[in-house]
């Protein structure tokens, strides 16, 4: 005996952006792991890339920051980023002065070597990001970049709520 036909009721819209979250932040992930592996994989012998990330942003910026500036920046605690710049330090990459003002402040500034390990590490993984974006398209990348920042906007804020 055939029963009654099921009725079929559209997804609802927060079961359809919940989905769509779902499906973007596992894109996400799986790029994120992605990348770190091409770029890691490329790395200098010893550098890992939170010693890049850091040689970069002291590279690009110009200018001394604390600690904790680079600590907030990268969104980690102080004790992962004392461990990072000590390593740094020892590799000669990077120069930790005290704060002249506040004895008990520090300030980080990229050394000559540590300018050229950046460098190097630039040109050891740049081709290989170049590639991927060259297969992707220009327009397309210039297209999903305003996306990307707002989603990470929007991350920024609700970890900054969350910590309050």
């Amino acid at each position: 005996m055939p029963g009654k036909p099921v009725e079929q009721h559209p997804p609802s819209t927060e079961a359809s952006a919940d989905a769509l979250a779902a499906s973007l932040f596992s894109e996400v992930f799986i790029a994120d792991q992605l990348a770190r592996d091409l770029i890691g994989n490329a790395l200098p012998k010893g550098m890992q890339i939170s010693h890049f990330s850091v040689l970069n942003l002291l590279a690009h910026l110009g200018v001394e920051r604390s600690p904790a500036e680079l600590a907030e920046a990268f969104h980690v605690t102080r004790g992962a980023m004392t461990n990072t710049l000590s390593r740094l330090e020892w590799a000669g990459h990077i120069h930790i002065r005290p704060d002249w003002d506040d004895a008990r402040r520090k300030f980080v500034s990229i050394s000559p070597a540590g300018r050229a390990a950046r460098d190097a590490a630039l040109a050891a993984f740049m081709p290989r990001i170049g590639d991927v974006v060259r297969e992707i398209g220009a327009d397309r990348v210039r297209a999903a970049l305003p996306v990307l920042r707002l989603l990470r906007r929007q991350l920024e804020e609700a970890t900054r709520q969350n910590e309050r």
